[in-house]
């Protein structure tokens, strides 16, 4: 057998994020904005949306299902156990249902040993998952949903201490509560989120402390942080900024970086790829890679501690034999190798390949006013000023400001989103400390978007 040459074993690790073995649980970096491994290296949040894993996905499907997300650089799955798409009353792809007697709370043990599996094929794959207990429907089925609705403070409270008692040794879990919905107003609401929190911070072993995040639906300013910000079970705020694509959803990330504590926070569920854009296909068509990617380098710029990707097809797990909801396309297992799910890697990458813990976001960076619009320049730095990143959805003219960053000439490199190319400006020749500089990207239009990286030079 021919061997390969070490060389291009480790581009392989590093494009597709194999070398990072679990050893524990994900935890909160002690400047509060970022994610690192149990062992304190930077972990990079780049989760796949895959709802309906548990209930839809049998063993074969599922290690076809992981073994492509992982080469594609995906280091989070999101899935829920009491699933949306009828998950109490409609078994899973083994047969099996989540309860016995739903009456009484008796759990059906097949059903939960799939996805005692599916955590552990996961965890041989150096994947984490970051587990909803349940779906929202189960708490209230308002305007959409199945449910049953099962949840009151004291289920809530019991099922948590339950779930979270069977987890509490796994080294690969993320606890996420929510499931799609916010907190009513004078309801019980926030209050059974708080008793889950409580049953599952009660079954807690110390010695593997598994952190906690709350799913949202689009709200407010924030996402989690509209409820939960100061509550001690909540380590780190996730949003849903949901399936329209021009928002602005950078202004998400810098309101929850604004507040006291800090925590870390990530974009949970952005526009998927292949969805209709504004549930609206008939007259506004379907999302485009150029969309997804915009998000993800806006958010991520911006301070974000990662960011979750979904494809339309994949989250519900559908197929022909299958409803579909909001027309899919195609078949999940058609759609895992979309444009930007072979993309995401490139980001991870470049965010790693900087100085990672002291990264911040620095819009000085850019010479002009903005107001949003899709060509929006993102821009972000490390404390010390040695590189900065400059994000250009469309490929426009950056104008730059360089006075914030250490050092008297900078070497200039373009970074393409699309492949993880990259290559140098103007051959390689350095600029100075300019105040008003401006860089014409390698290519301008829709789906040109490039990253500019400004590294100094002493």
């Amino acid at each position: 057998m021919k061997k390969l040459p070490l060389l291009c074993i480790l581009t392989f690790v590093l494009n597709y994020g194999l070398g990072q073995t679990i050893r524990g649980p994900i935890q909160v970096h002690p400047e509060q904005q970022y994610l690192m491994s149990s062992e304190g290296e930077p972990f990079f949040w780049m989760a796949d949306t895959a709802w309906e894993l548990f209930h839809r996905l049998d063993e074969k499907n599922t290690i076809s299902y992981l073994d492509t997300r992982q080469k594609q650089g995906f280091n989070v799955i999101q899935a829920v156990v009491l699933a949306e798409l009828d998950g109490i009353h409609t078994p899973n792809a083994n047969g099996d249902l989540p309860f016995s007697q739903l009456e009484n709370w008796k759990y059906n043990e097949a059903y939960f040993q799939h996805v005692d599996r599916i955590l552990e094929l996961a965890l041989e794959r150096n994947m984490h998952i970051a587990l909803l207990p349940t779906w929202g429907d189960k708490l209230f089925k308002e305007s959409w949903g199945i449910g049953p609705e099962i949840f009151t403070p004291s289920t809530a409270y019991t099922y948590g201490k339950w779930i979270g008692n069977r987890y509490r040794n796994q080294k690969n879990l993320i606890w996420v509560l929510g499931g799609d919905r916010n907190p009513r107003a004078d309801s019980e609401d926030i209050e059974v989120w708080n008793q889950m929190a409580k049953g599952i911070l009660e079954s807690q072993n110390p010695d593997n402390k598994i952190l906690i995040t709350f799913h949202p639906q689009p709200a407010g300013p924030g996402g989690s942080s509209n409820w939960f910000h100061e509550a001690e079970w909540l380590d780190f705020n996730m949003h849903q900024t949901g399936h329209c694509p021009n928002q602005a959803t950078y202004d998400k990330i810098t309101h929850d970086l604004s507040l006291s504590p800090k925590k870390p926070t990530i974009d949970g569920e952005p526009m998927y790829e292949e969805h209709p854009k504004c549930f609206n296909a008939k007259e506004l068509g379907y999302s485009e890679a150029a969309d997804i990617r915009r998000i993800m380098y806006w958010n991520v710029f911006a301070g974000a501690a990662g960011q979750s990707y979904g494809c339309h097809a994949v989250w519900q797990m559908y197929d022909l034999d299958k409803t579909p909801v909001n027309a899919p396309l195609k078949p999940w297992h058609k759609s895992l190798d979309l444009e930007v799910a072979n993309q995401v890697k490139h980001l991870k990458k470049l965010i790693l390949s900087r100085s990672y813990f002291d990264r911040i976001p620095d819009q000085g960076l850019i010479n002009e006013s903005q107001d949003y619009s899709e060509a929006y320049l993102a821009a972000t730095r490390n404390q010390s000023g040695t590189y900065a990143l400059i994000y250009s959805p469309d490929g426009s003219k950056i104008p730059i400001n360089l006075s914030s960053l250490k050092g008297e000439r900078f070497k200039l490199t373009w970074y393409d989103p699309r492949t993880g190319a990259q290559f140098l400006e103007n051959d390689g020749k350095t600029v100075g400390k300019e105040k008003n500089l401006r860089v014409n990207p390698p290519s301008s239009g829709r789906g040109n978007d490039w990253v500019l990286i400004v590294d100094a030079m002493d």
